[in-house]
């Protein structure tokens, strides 16, 4: 089955950073591949592992996260029978099942000590022990291990052995974070846009407004391209009329004003320029073109902030309240002290 995710991209630091995996392919060496969640670190390994002559081998994956730490090793190294309880017969490890391949360890920052211990061997001479077992078994195993953490810091603090990352780090390629790709994100939302537009079986992809993409472009993706995905797919799915650009933008899908707050929370995570009661557009609300009264000008901005938050939610007061974090009883009192009680 063909794989859905591809790369996408223009941005210099990301074309630098694919380009970087593709002349490492061909060569029989690790590769560490740096990066925060999301960024695409496994379709790194992917093209890694293809561009490589080990193409035709098998590609093991193994998130070394997903594991309880007394797994990992039987999980990497298998075990023979009766090695341990549970152990009912013998079992190859990935290791194995990867021979003449490439093997991917995502998250390698979280392995143990004696799980380091028996990987450095592996890298070093080749050969691996089953759990149990009194003979090593010689493996043909390319490594490309990936992470979000700092793994000289970890050295540094003891957690990560010096010689494994001195192993690894043949080349390491670090992907940037989607903020650093600014340029990119219109092309990745009209991809992943088109893409569920063909899912819903729309007959044309009416593409986003301007001002959906500046909202795109302005945001800071924690999540990077995942999260772009989620988000552009959750707006195309939600809008009501293929024939009118997306104007919607939700970028945290938990908000809600009746969700559980907690303290501090900043809200609002919902980008839409449309007024849900009247489908006129609601600016949010800017700094006052005069300062010169100060008061005069906290007043008219609070006012503005309070008048986007009750077109935002329908007039709703209580939900109103919830966005702006305040109580029911301090809303009242603002838009009485504004003279809003008649818009709500």
């Amino acid at each position: 089955m063909e794989r859905a995710d591809q790369f996408i991209g223009q941005s210099l630091a990301f074309l630098d950073a694919v380009e970087r995996a593709s002349r490492a392919a061909p060569l029989n060496r690790p590769v560490l591949v740096i990066g925060e969640r999301g960024t695409g670190k496994e379709l790194i390994a992917e093209r890694l592992h293809h561009l490589s002559s080990r193409w035709a081998g098998p590609l093991i994956i193994m998130n070394c996260a997903a594991l309880p730490e007394n797994l990992i090793e039987a999980e990497l190294f298998g075990h023979e029978a009766g090695s341990f309880t549970g152990a009912a017969k013998t079992r190859h490890g990935r290791f194995e099942e990867a021979d003449g391949g490439t093997l991917f360890l995502d998250e390698l920052g979280t392995l143990s000590m004696p799980a380091q211990d028996r990987l450095l061997r592996a890298t070093e001479y080749g050969e691996i022990t089953r759990i149990g077992a009194s003979r090593p078994i010689n493996v043909d195993v390319r490594i490309v291990a990936a992470t979000n953490e700092n793994l000289p810091d970890q050295v540094d603090k003891g957690k990560f052995r010096a010689d494994l990352l001195d192993r690894l780090s043949f080349e390491v390629i670090t992907l940037p974070p989607l903020r650093a790709r600014q340029d990119d994100v219109p092309l990745l939302a009209e991809h992943f846009g088109r893409r569920m537009a063909v899912e819903l079986d729309w007959s044309n992809w009416p593409g986003f407004t301007a001002r959906a993409i500046g909202a795109l472009e302005a945001y800071h993706w924690p999540g990077n391209v995942r999260e772009l995905r989620n988000v552009v797919e959750r707006a195309v799915y939600r809008h009501e009329n293929p024939e009118r650009p997306i104007d919607e933008i939700q970028f945290d899908p938990f908000h809600s004003p009746w969700a559980p707050a907690a303290r501090g929370e900043a809200t609002p995570a919902i980008f839409s320029p449309a007024s849900a009661n009247e489908g006129t557009e609601v600016p949010p609300a800017t700094a006052p073109a005069s300062t010169a009264d100060f008061r005069a000008a906290v007043a008219e901005y609070e006012r503005q902030l309070l008048e986007d938050a009750l077109h935002r939610n329908r007039f709703n007061q209580r939900a109103t309240a919830a966005a702006l974090n305040l109580s029911y009883d301090q809303l009242r009192h603002a838009l009485k002290r504004h003279k809003l009680q008649d818009a709500s």
